[in-house]
């Protein structure tokens, strides 16, 4: 479903009329990032195609897994929902593979893999390994992988417990509503040294948290420790109550994650409302740092479209920084214990930085945009962003920030295709410097 971004007042009322009138929502009318620092690509994978001739594959979310004993054999995991996982070398080479798991029957829902991240050294059969974490939305599962990089079979291999239940459904029936795992981060509490997974619902406001368990044999499982469900409904300044438009059933979900291992701090986007901070335990009260423009703009679900439109103008209350949907966050850390939480701004193809320190009350610290070079397109409609502060070889020796691409061009055959964008981290450095 696409909702349409709030609009300053005059903006509203055309639209407004528009949606009234029954015709199309003028191109002009959409938010604009124009005005921020623009950064641009250094590589991008190949395009993935969601259709039976691409292998349903759709760029989603990625993860940077940094080969301290070789730094330019880095690599970057990343979903493809349906398609399963790609890996990339940092010339953003494909260079394995993985399918999501089959349909458990023939009427049941396939794999659908949406979000990837990583825990370091984890103890597995004896020996210190690093994970990578799927969310399988299509089964309701969390699915894990051990990175070795020199492995002749591919870097990653498939150590799930086989015997993992479903997150939060109870049979395969509640599972192929697909009200099923979603959004996803990990955090290894450094007081125990236990790692954990943060996932979200789909459809739902609800985060749970998984702690990781290593089985016998070398593979993982998990245990639910709690759930934590967030608002669905905020009372206004002006005391009216609001909710975010959406399908009949549906609340308003949160995708986009990052946890802060200095702090144990959870950064979660509910994609119609804005960026929440709570504890990653999920103990205490969670806290909205920004808000979308959206936010307590009163619109309706028309099913024929399946879209959203106002229904009155902008009342006012959303932030000015955030386009709905909020999508990837990531963490963007420095030496000195500086950084930045970085937003997907999905709604005017931009990212929103935020400062790091809780003392500062992750104050807003600036904005960018992926644009097109000579050589490549930027990045619309971003799903997903992964960032790591970190030399990695001659190729990026200031860090790279990777982002989804959801709407690579040029589209060959007018084919809708999908990627992932590489960028210098030296040049949004840059840009939040500005």
């Amino acid at each position: 479903m696409t909702v349409r971004p709030a609009l300053p007042a005059t903006a509203a009322a055309l639209l407004l009329c528009t949606a009234l009138a029954g015709t199309a929502v003028p191109a002009w009318a959409a938010t604009s990032g124009d005005a921020l620092p623009a950064v641009t690509a250094r590589a991008e994978t190949a395009p993935l195609h969601d259709d039976d001739e691409g292998g349903n594959a759709d760029a989603d979310d990625p993860a940077i897994w940094r080969n301290a004993a070789a730094p330019d054999r880095s690599l970057v995991i990343a979903t493809a929902k349906e398609g399963g996982l790609r890996v990339y070398d940092l010339d953003a080479r494909q260079v394995q593979s993985l399918p999501a798991p089959p349909p458990a029957g023939p009427d049941d829902a396939p794999g659908r893999f949406n979000n990837v991240d990583l825990v370091q050294g984890t103890a597995l059969a004896g020996t210190r390994s690093d994970l990578a974490v799927v969310s399988d939305r299509g089964h309701d599962r969390l699915r894990v992988y051990r990175i070795d990089r020199d492995n002749p079979a591919g870097p990653l291999t498939d150590v799930t417990d086989p015997q993992a239940a479903p997150v939060f459904s109870a049979n395969q029936e509640e599972i192929n509503e697909q009200d099923t795992a979603y959004g996803l981060a990990t955090w290894t509490d450094p007081s125990t040294r236990r790692s954990y997974a943060l996932v979200s619902r789909n459809n739902r406001t609800t985060v749970a948290l998984l702690e990781l368990v290593a089985r016998p044999g070398g593979t993982v499982g998990y245990r639910t420790v709690r759930t934590l469900d967030l608002p669905s409904s905020f009372r206004l300044p002006d005391g009216a109550s609001w909710s975010p438009c959406g399908e009949p059933g549906e609340l308003p979900q949160v995708e986009g994650m990052v946890v802060d291992p200095a702090n144990g701090t959870l950064y979660a986007g509910q994609e119609d409302v804005g960026v929440w901070r709570l504890r990653a335990d999920l103990t205490g009260t969670p806290v909205l740092i920004d808000k979308v423009r959206e936010y307590g703009v009163p619109a309706v679900y028309d099913e024929e479209s399946d879209e959203c439109s106002p229904t009155a103008p902008d009342p006012g209350h959303g932030g000015d920084r955030l386009s709905a949907d909020v999508e990837g966050l990531t963490l963007l850390t420095e030496a000195d214990g500086d950084g930045y939480i970085l937003a997907s701004s999905q709604g005017d193809n931009t990212f929103a930085a935020y400062d790091r320190e809780l003392s500062d009350d992750n104050e807003y610290e600036g904005g960018f945009r992926v644009a097109a070079s000579a050589a490549l397109d930027g990045s619309e409609e971003c799903d997903g962003a992964a960032v790591l502060n970190a030399p990695l070889g001659r190729k990026y020796p200031n860090g790279l920030l990777v982002v989804q691409d959801g709407e690579d061009t040029p589209a060959a055959d007018d084919r809708d295709a999908t990627n992932f964008k590489f960028v210098d981290l030296a040049q949004v450095m840059d840009a939040l410097d500005d």
